[in-house]
């Protein structure tokens, strides 16, 4: 969330933010309730003050020796307006607080403006594969292997959930695996995170109220399954002050993740490109104010890293005003090109979200003279199953094989082909 006196000081700005945004909420209602609420508030202290006065009158004439009456009609009438605009002040307050919640983050003013045809191309990395063969789909070549099975999984579960099996399945497991790995040599400490996460969490990371839809709720727990480890991993320090000293602090974890995807309705239904439950490995940070854009390069760097290792061909965008995230400052897609499916296909998303984050879970620093809320940084290294079809397509033989990458073949017990 974004502080309230920025808010008030800064009323064109967030006006415009929330349009570049494409967001929903009313903004104008959000001020003009506020503005109202503020009102209340002030008359009602001002008539506080005259009940203040009203009863010291009406004490000292009643030491007197004096008729209090007047005085003490005069204060019941004072009484009820505080009681009046004490409950109106109250309903607004709720009605300022539940707009206040769905006021987006501030896009960086690097952020190219638009939609997602406006995001920008930053940087490209290796060329494009294109053998002198033709690149079987993942779907093709997967249920050619006897790796990939959509007709069981659709039985159990339905539509975008996936069941792998003997090399599919291993090289996943190898993937998670060696991103880990990796990720410990970049600094980052390994968590084990819940999969399941309440409303207070959700919100600090600034998934609801927004995109409840989007989710799958446990509803006798009211918990919702984590659309992705970020959130659990942030929430780990929710309402907790961290000393300066130990900043930056760099989590990962591995997780699957959940998302109905009710938005993307009749999009990529096929194979593995857009699914239920995906698993993914996460990368977040818990950074000083003043060196969080660096930490965002870092971290960009440390998920091209793999990327690298593995040779597949990425691009890195930076995402348009109205392809940012609700809570995100700025954002780098990275994005590695498939030769089967012939498109780009995101596999990380690198995000700062400044204090927005921190504020809705009340993650603070102190030290060094100072204090306030730390800055939240985050990404995917990486996600999966987009790099399995990644591998599955730019790594496909001529005779039908898939071969692994060489990073990968210790943790596939030095197997290099999956046949």
């Amino acid at each position: 969330m974004l502080d309230r006196k920025y808010l008030r000081e800064n009323q064109e700005l967030v006006t415009r933010a929330v349009a570049l945004k494409n967001e929903s909420v009313d903004i104008g209602a959000y001020y003009a309730k506020d503005t109202e609420r503020r009102a209340a508030l002030q008359e009602m202290e001002t008539l506080q003050a005259e009940a203040n006065k009203a009863n010291k009158a009406i004490s000292e004439k009643k030491k007197a020796g004096e008729d209090a009456s007047g005085a003490i009609a005069a204060m019941k009438e004072v009484s009820g307006k505080v009681k009046i605009l004490k409950s109106r002040a109250s309903e607004l307050e709720a009605e300022v607080d539940a707009l206040y919640m769905c006021i987006p983050n501030i896009p960086h003013e690097s952020a190219p403006e638009g939609g997602e045809e406006n995001n920008e191309t930053v940087r490209t990395w290796g060329e494009p594969v294109d053998p002198d063969f033709e690149v079987l789909p993942h779907w093709e070549i997967g249920e050619d292997l006897n790796i990939y099975h959509p007709e069981r999984s659709s039985r159990m579960s339905g539509r975008g959930f996936t069941v792998l099996s003997g090399g599919g399945a291993r090289l996943e497991r190898a993937l998670i695996n060696w991103f880990l790995d990796v990720h410990m040599e970049q600094g980052y400490t390994e968590f084990s995170i819940p999969f399941l996460a309440n409303r207070t969490a959700l919100t600090g990371t600034g998934q609801l109220p927004k995109l409840e839809d989007d989710m799958y709720l446990a509803t006798e727990d009211d918990l919702f399954l984590i659309p992705t480890a970020e959130v659990t991993i942030t929430n780990i320090h929710m309402k907790e002050t961290l000393q300066l000293e130990s900043m930056p602090r760099q989590y990962t974890a591995a997780s699957a993740c959940f998302r109905r995807e009710a938005g993307a309705a009749g999009k990529d239904t096929r194979g593995l490109v857009r699914v239920h439950q995906f698993n993914k490995v996460e990368m977040v940070k818990f950074v000083d104010p003043e060196t969080s854009w660096d930490e965002l390069e870092k971290l960009t760097a440390d998920a091209e890293y793999l990327l690298q290792q593995l040779k597949l061909p990425y691009r890195v965008l930076s995402l348009a005003t109205g392809d940012l995230s609700f809570a995100a400052c700025k954002c780098y897609d990275l994005e590695v090109y498939s030769a089967g499916v012939k498109s780009w296909l995101e596999v990380s998303s690198c995000s700062n979200f400044l204090d927005f984050q921190a504020r809705r879970a009340g993650i603070r620093f102190k030290g060094d003279g100072r204090k306030g809320y730390v800055h939240t940084i985050n990404g995917s290294g990486l996600a999966l199953p987009r790099i399995l079809v990644a591998i599955m397509e730019n790594y496909q033989t001529a005779d039908g094989r898939i071969r692994i990458p060489e990073v990968l073949v210790p943790y596939m017990g030095g197997a290099e082909f999956i046949e």
